[in-house]
């Protein structure tokens, strides 16, 4: 454990978990295992960054204006971002499984993104990090 100096403030080392309000957490849960491959098990989902194979990987915490568009509904307060590998693959396997997907999408230096509807109408996020001269490194 690091020990803090007397002048030296306390201070976030990461994202300890994301936390969302559902009708039905169990159903939530297991949508989000069968159709993004989330590890929901006994209630929750571990996802250990040291199992991720790029070693850049990281977590964004950032506040968006309280009128914004970005999240779908003005009634979501918050939505999940999800890094995925394959995000032409992952969008065709939704589709096929009946998944609604938001015909947006955008495409930045640092990877590209697309939207999808959960079971209980949370727009989500999915982001495939930039293979070449992006964060990632690849």
């Amino acid at each position: 454990m690091r020990r803090l100096k007397h002048a030296e403030m306390a201070r976030v080392t990461g994202i300890g978990g994301v936390f969302l309000r559902a009708r039905d957490p169990q159903a939530l849960g297991a949508w989000y295992k069968r159709h993004l491959g989330v590890p929901y098990e006994d209630g929750f989902a571990k996802l250990n960054w040291t199992e991720d194979p790029d070693p850049n990987a990281l977590t964004i915490w950032a506040p968006f204006d309280f009128d914004t568009t970005y999240f779908g509904s003005d009634k979501q307060q918050a939505m999940v971002n999800f890094r995925v590998d394959d995000l032409d693959a992952l969008l065709s396997d939704l589709a096929a499984n009946g998944v609604e997907i938001v015909p947006e999408r955008n495409e930045e230096a640092f990877g590209r993104f697309a939207w999808v509807i959960d079971c209980e109408g949370n727009r989500v996020e999915l982001w495939e990090p930039a293979h070449e001269n992006g964060i990632d490194g690849r």
